[in-house]
């Protein structure tokens, strides 16, 4: 089960990059806020036919969780207009390795701490390793990305 779960996270990691390059695309056309639009408006219909089609019965709702828990759902409006302005600037690649950055290092911080509610996992060497490689690879494509420019 733990394989199927990291295949998703893959898939929707690649989802997101796709998602990225599009929404780049789109914003240069129509305009960053009305590309961010589209992206929650659209996903907003398909996630409301999903709970209305599959989504069982909860024993609590939306308004009766702790209201420090709803403040996820503003955090991706943010992450869109970063993108869609990012990747019309310094490409997809760049974009995606610098926001998987930030998220590996805050996810190291949450872990760590048990923030936000979570189990605390303790910092480890493979994670400091983890963190530096993905470091490395963020500064070779922005490297690769310069060396482009010089030659254009």
């Amino acid at each position: 089960m733990t394989i199927l779960m990291i295949l998703l996270a893959v898939i929707g990691g690649g989802l997101l990059s796709v998602q990225a390059a599009i929404n780049g695309q789109l914003g240069s056309t129509v305009g960053v806020f009305r590309s961010a639009f589209l992206t929650f408006s659209v996903g907003a219909l398909i996630t409301a036919l999903l709970i209305f089609y599959f989504e069982p019965k909860q024993a609590i709702t939306l308004l009766e969780v702790p209201k420090w828990q709803l403040l996820g759902a503003m955090c991706g409006v943010p992450y869109i207009i970063i993108m869609v302005l990012a990747v019309q600037r310094i490409g997809t690649a760049l974009a995606t390795i610098a926001v998987i950055f930030g998220q590996l290092l805050m996810s190291m911080l949450i872990d760590h701490f048990g923030w936000l509610g979570n189990v605390a996992l303790s910092f480890s060497i493979y994670r400091l390793g983890a963190l530096i490689f993905l470091g490395f690879a963020l500064y070779l494509i922005y490297s690769s990305n310069k060396i482009r420019e010089i030659n254009t």
